[in-house]
This record gives C-alpha cells, structure tokens and sequence, in this order.
C-alpha cells in the first residue's frame, strides 16, 4: 500500500520542527526585547511576543486565534488523509501551511503568545517567526499548483 500525500505530511513535519526548534533557541538564549544584529541595521534577531496573528493584526485575540489554528490543522489533515491525491505544489503548500499553522497554534495553547524573532529591519517589516515564513511559503505553492491547473472548457463539442 502506497501512503498517499506523503510530501504534504514531509513538508509539514520539517516546517513544524523547524518552527518549534528555532523558537526553543530563541527562547533559551534571549531575554524578550534582545535583539542581536545579523546584518546591522537590515537583519537581527529580536525576541518579541505576539498575541495576534501575522502582523500583530488581531492582537490580544490569542483565545479566538488558537482555535483557528486548531481549525485549519484539523482541515489540512482532513483534505490529506481523506481527499484524493494532491498534485506536488498542492501537497508542498498545504503542508507548509499545515506545519506553520500548527507551529503558532501549540505557542497560543500553551504559551498564550506566539514567539518571534526574524526582524527586518531594512523595510520596518513586522517581527515575524519561521512558522509565518512557511506558511507564505506555502500560498506561493499553492498559487503555483493555480496557476498549472488547466481550466476546464464548457465549450460544445461539434
């Protein structure tokens, strides 16, 4: 028996532990507000908390936001585990999204906040972590899977 979509659950694997091991380092080597400059003045690691979602949008709704979380992970599982075979971008984004959302999901159940660090300083982007990153990563993928698919014709044949 062959195991169906297995890049979606290898791609939300790595993008999960990824996102729970460089926040653990974080965590164990930062005080929250440190920063430690990378590239002075474009990239530093700074340790902030957030109690919203992607951007500090929806700030102190962490109650609201981890079952959202919970929500979207149990959804992706769904599609994967029940749907039919996903295409490779449709397995990569979904897969992504899967590890990033549940990343940020167990920070809210547990922590009450999501841990992020990756600051750019360059264009005043707002602190993010590599959850955020996987799951935009993860909607390039399914734009890509979009933009593939071949539109259906309704034309009449003669």
């Amino acid at each position: 028996m062959r195991f169906k979509n297995r890049l979606f659950w290898i791609a939300a694997f790595i993008a999960f532990f990824l996102d729970q091991m460089t926040k653990y380092w974080v965590v164990q080597t930062f005080s929250i507000g440190q920063t430690l400059p990378i590239l002075p003045g474009i990239f530093h690691f700074t340790y902030v908390t957030n109690t919203g979602a992607a951007f500090s949008l929806l700030s102190g709704k962490v109650e609201w936001l981890r079952w959202l979380s919970l929500a979207v992970s149990l959804m992706l599982i769904a599609l994967a585990l029940f749907g039919q075979a996903l295409n490779r971008w449709d397995q990569l984004g979904y897969g992504f999204v899967l590890g990033g959302a549940m990343g940020n999901g167990i920070d809210r159940f547990v922590l009450g906040y999501v841990v992020d660090f990756l600051d750019f300083r360059l264009i005043n982007f707002a602190v993010f972590n590599v959850a955020d990153s996987f799951i935009s990563i993860g909607i390039v993928c399914l734009l890509i899977a979009s933009l593939q698919k071949t539109p259906t014709s309704n034309r009449r044949q003669r």
